[in-house]
Order: structure tokens, then sequence, then C-alpha cells
């Protein structure tokens, strides 16, 4: 008997220019090649580039009549590793659910960073802001920051991540940049890291 699949919820938090919003809307592209539903949409009024943002993803085997913000994710990715100490990003993880970071640091550091001491909480880092450099020659990291929650999680396939990457971008961008960001893409899936 085939287990039902259930609708899988992303919190992301960036400030204002991050990308978040870019990368939750290729994200959820992404599903539809394997076939599933999605949404995906910001929460952010007049801030100013800079400012704390939220945006939200839903992936689902099944169509969505949710419309509301996602207020207990299965997982939250934090774009800027400044926002752990001005935004408690894990108000509403369901227990077992995963918290990516833009980050440095080892899991276990971010874990006593955001007082998740104790929870029912995986833990992954990955240094996306140098990957950026690196490969996109700007500390841009929303696309590394998707390779790595895709591995953390394993919400949709790689490949299909990677196809949507190159779909969405490569009308937008240069031939140059749209290779950076997919080596972008690739290394975060490779190095992110968990306790």
């Amino acid at each position: 008997m085939k287990t039902k699949q259930a609708m899988f919820e992303v919190r992301w938090h960036a400030r204002g220019g991050q990308g978040a919003v870019t990368a939750s809307r290729f994200l959820s592209a992404a599903g539809v090649r394997e076939r599933k539903y999605f949404q995906a949409f910001p929460e952010f009024g007049t801030e100013r580039m800079g400012a704390p943002i939220q945006a939200f993803t839903r992936i689902s085997p099944e169509r969505i009549y949710l419309h509301s913000q996602v207020q207990t994710p299965d997982a939250v990715v934090v774009l800027d590793p400044t926002l752990l100490k001005a935004v408690d990003v894990t108000v509403g993880l369901k227990p077992g659910g995963s918290v990516v970071v833009n980050s440095p640091d080892d899991p276990a550091t971010v874990r006593k960073q955001i007082n998740a001491e104790g929870r029912d909480l995986k833990i992954f880092t990955v240094d996306a802001d140098k990957i950026a450099r690196e490969e996109v020659g700007r500390p841009i990291t929303n696309t590394a920051m998707v390779g790595a929650l895709v591995r953390a999680t394993g919400l949709l396939q790689f490949d299909n991540v990677r196809d949507e990457l190159r779909a969405t971008f490569g009308n937008r961008f240069q031939q140059s940049v749209v290779e950076g960001n997919i080596r972008a893409l690739e290394r975060a899936y490779e190095e992110v890291v968990s306790e």
C-alpha cells in the first residue's frame, strides 16, 4: 500500500534584495517537473532593501487549497545569518523540522545561536556566501541555499531543480551568470553539513 505524501512547507528568512522570493518561486516551479502542485509568495510591505522579509513555499502531490502564511513549516531557510540574532527563525517549526542556515559555523554552533539545544530539530549549515562569491562573483546566496535545502530535506530530485534553474534563468541572464548559479547550486548541495 502506497503511503500518502504530505504537503511540505518552507519558510524563508532573508533581507530584502537577497533573493529569497526568487528562490522560493524557482524551487516551487521545480516541483512541477515532478507533477506536484505549489505555492510561492512573499510577505513584505513597504520594507526597503536590507529589511527582514519572509517568503513561503508549499509543495504538495495534491491541490493546495490553503492560502495563508506558512505557520508551521517543515523547513526554515535562513539566507542571512545576522537574522539569527534578530528573529526567532524556529517559531512554529514542526518537531523534527529542518533549519538550513547560510553560515560558515558548524551546525552545533548554530543550534546554540538559535537556542535550540534539546529540541527535536535538524540543523544544517553551508557557507553560501563563500560559494556565491566564488561561483557567481557576488554574495547573492539564494541559489546556493536552494541546493542546501534540497540536499537537507530530499524535497525534490536535484536534477529537476538544476534543470528548472537553467530554464527559469536561461533567457533572463547571460550564460556565464546562469552557469555560475548552477555551480553554486551544485556546490551547496554537496557542501551542506548536518550535526
